[in-house]
């Protein structure tokens, strides 16, 4: 009996598409409750979710011209810049936060969104690695890394909402938790940037390689 061979192209098509749908609800859900309960963690959470839409819908068009190694560049480094726009915008409402002393009411939802986003984006992100390797992609690879920072980012948001749970006078938590998050997401921004930037851009995505 003969295994039918992968459709990696079309895969990376399917994992797309599936990020875009989730993240969509994802990111208006997480935030809308940061924006009612004044949580610049939830709220950055959010904004990251439509980072990942932007992400995948670059590797959508890096995908209808495969092989094109200047569309393969443009791709990996709009994810990055999209990363460090992200981070300073995050960035900038925790110091506001911080500087005002204000913290959210309540931090449920971000423990719940969290949670779910954790099981999630674990099996977007490995998906997203197998199929890079396969097809040999830096976009499919920076998109893999979007749903890596993802997890990043629910780990710390599900830390920051539990400590505040538990120790409500700990005010200053959901902000230091969303320069926690601002930190993760510049650093690999930075890096994707770089990469599409030297010159020793190949359009490979190094995993395996």
């Amino acid at each position: 009996m003969t295994t039918k061979p992968v459709d990696w192209r079309r895969r990376a098509l399917w994992l797309a598409g599936l990020t875009i749908a989730y993240n969509l609800v994802e990111g208006l859900v997480s935030m809308a409750f940061g924006w009612a309960d004044d949580s610049v963690a939830l709220f950055g959470f959010g904004a990251d979710s439509f980072i990942e839409v932007a992400s995948a819908l670059l590797v959508l068009w890096k995908l209808l011209d495969h092989g094109n190694l200047e569309r393969e560049r443009k791709a990996t480094r709009g994810i990055g810049w999209l990363f460090l726009f992200l981070a300073l915008g995050i960035a900038g409402g925790a110091i506001l936060q911080l500087t005002a002393r204000t913290h959210p009411p309540t931090t449920v939802p971000g423990l719940i969104i969290s949670i779910l986003s954790l099981s999630f984006m674990a099996f977007l992100w490995r998906a997203k690695l197998k199929t890079a390797k396969a097809l040999d992609s830096a976009t499919v690879e920076a998109d893999a890394a979007c749903s890596l920072a993802c997890i990043q980012l629910s780990v710390v948001l599900f830390l920051g909402s539990l400590l505040f749970l538990l120790v409500p006078a700990l005010w200053w938590v959901d902000a230091a938790a969303a320069l926690g998050l601002a930190l993760l997401i510049g650093k690999e921004g930075l890096g994707m940037v770089r990469a599409a930037r030297s010159a020793a851009f190949t359009g490979g995505c190094g995993c395996g390689h």
